[in-house]
């Protein structure tokens, strides 16, 4: 039979002016600092013929997209797409691998 008594007449427009007054100022500011730009995120891969690259890679015990993605600030897709560039030129070798994961090593 309880339950949350009603608000006073002085308590719902108190509420209502701060209300009003926050909205003034969000106004302000989006109008202030103008649309934001969305910031595109580049799926580019490594050149494959880079000798810098593949001689860091050549340091690295096991090839995994994880690992040359987090080492080379790229994402997973074309980390993946990367390395099996490398892999077509001769450059690395499959080990092991499924439909989820591959591993390589360099030669």
């Amino acid at each position: 039979m309880g339950g949350k008594k009603k608000l006073t007449l002085k308590q719902v427009e108190r509420m209502q002016t701060r209300k009003d007054e926050e909205e003034k100022e969000k106004k302000k500011k989006e109008k202030s600092t103008g649309p934001k730009e969305k910031k595109l995120l580049g799926i580019v891969s490594p050149d494959p013929k880079n000798e810098k690259l593949v001689g860091e890679l050549k340091k690295m015990s096991a090839l995994t997209p994880y690992a040359v993605a987090s080492r080379f600030g790229i994402r997973i897709s074309a980390a993946k797409d990367f390395l099996e560039q490398l892999e077509e030129n001769g450059v690395i070798q499959l080990v092991s691998g499924s439909h989820n994961i591959k591993i390589y090593k360099a030669d």
